[in-house]
């Protein structure tokens, strides 16, 4: 016998003592668990004269939970003769004494605060009632209104396409371009389109996605592609700041307004006649600043989001505001100026999706010859003379090309070119 055989054979005695009190405990247990005080208590209760203790107790009449008269038929009658509902709550305030104080719930369901000895005065409030009214006009005027703001601007714009059709250039295709917008320009634009495509798509889905694309895709993928959504909103979101500066400090120069502005709106954008315009006609100029400052404002409500409780961004847009003659609350819990940030976030996000829906529509279909100023930078110069003669004069002569045209080539005078609209 080996010297491990002798180990195994003197510590089989042990390991089978081991296993006996194991079990032994284990069967203890079990014995004693009927003995326990809860389970005593629980024998001690004894049902009905010829109720079977297998029997599904039947569910209580209407009526009684609510202790109205309804049911009554079940209830029992007590020593004085009363009726007795042995379903109904007990009243919590019987034999509390004048101290309790029954409105406890109402008081802290509205809001009521105490005080706390951390240092987190916010932790006094347990319930933050206006938390339901937000969620209420999030999930319901905001929804429908943004919806009907969505829709109504593509029937419109679907409309103006079959009434007018697409915008041509009257004079035809010149044959010869000229640079309109530069790299750098171009560049800046397309990363403000980008993003802003993905922040509306990502934002869209987080205010809308729950009742349309839930019931249809299943919540696994919906909350795969939320999940997706949210951290690329976060994220592409400074690439939207950056480009939406870049395009604020590049052209800010050419949309100051000017006379010519005003009889391009009294032209009605040239429905009534050709208007003169610069780089951008009075359309581009109110475009551009509606996304300047709707894209400045929600990135300051974005970062107070990313960053929440950090600065009273709405307690202080009111006060501003309220020196105008407003009346809104300025004295604002740090969650009652988040969910104000949040609504307001939204309304901006709305607003700007219908902007850039139109802007879309006229830089691509709506306008023969648009989209080739964002594309390659280059525009034909009968366009260029049709929408925006007097640039493309300046940026002809600066070439020595003006006058040069060759078959096809428009004058530089008016021209039946039709509306021009903010492309």
């Amino acid at each position: 016998m080996t010297l491990s055989d002798m180990t195994v054979s003197k510590l089989q005695p042990l390991y089978c003592r081991v296993l006996g009190l194991v079990c032994g405990l284990v069967l203890l247990l079990f014995v004693m668990a009927p003995l326990s005080p809860a389970a005593l208590a629980q024998s001690s209760v004894r049902l009905p004269a010829g109720a079977s203790g297998s029997a599904t107790p039947p569910p209580p009449p209407a009526g009684i939970l609510s202790g109205t008269s309804a049911g009554r038929g079940a209830q029992d009658v007590g020593s004085s003769g009363t009726a007795r509902n042995p379903f109904r709550v007990p009243d919590p305030t019987a034999g509390k004494g004048a101290r309790y104080d029954t409105r406890m719930w109402e008081k802290l369901r509205k809001g009521a605060g105490g005080t706390v000895s951390i240092l987190d005065s916010n932790a006094g409030q347990l319930i933050q009632s206006d938390g339901w009214e937000w969620m209420k006009l999030r999930n319901g005027k905001l929804q429908r209104y943004g919806g009907w703001a969505l829709g109504g601007t593509i029937v419109l714009l679907a409309a103006f396409f079959l009434f007018k059709g697409r915008i041509k250039i009257a004079s035809g295709w010149a044959g010869r371009t000229v640079t309109r917008f530069g790299f750098w320009e171009r560049a800046a634009h397309w990363m403000l389109a980008g993003s802003f495509i993905i922040l509306a798509v990502s934002g869209l889905n987080m205010l809308y996605g729950k009742e349309l694309l839930l019931p249809l895709i299943g919540k696994p993928a919906f909350a795969a592609m939320t999940a997706w959504g949210k951290s690329l909103h976060n994220y592409v979101a400074f690439a939207f700041m950056v480009g939406i500066l870049m395009t604020f400090v590049m052209w800010l120069r050419h949309n100051f307004p000017s006379w010519r502005d005003i009889v391009w709106v009294a032209k009605l954008g040239g429905a009534l006649g050709h208007v003169s315009a610069g780089k951008f006609n009075a359309g581009q100029k109110m475009l551009f600043w509606l996304i300047m400052l709707s894209g400045f404002s929600i990135s300051a409500t974005g970062l107070a989001w990313m960053f929440p409780f950090q600065a009273p961004l709405a307690g202080e847009t009111f006060w501003a505001l309220n020196r105008l003659g407003t009346d809104f609350p300025t004295t604002l819990s740090a969650v009652q100026d988040m969910q104000y940030t949040s609504i307001w976030h939204s309304i901006l996000g709305l607003f700007m999706s219908c902007l850039i829906i139109a802007h879309i529509y006229i830089g691509t279909i709506g306008m023969q010859g648009a989209f080739a100023a964002m594309g390659s930078g280059e525009v034909d110069e009968n366009w260029a003379l049709e929408h925006h003669d007097i640039w493309a004069k300046d940026a002809l002569a600066a070439r020595g090309s003006l006058g040069a045209q060759g078959g096809g080539g428009s004058p530089a005078g008016p021209s039946p070119a039709g509306p021009q609209p903010a492309e």
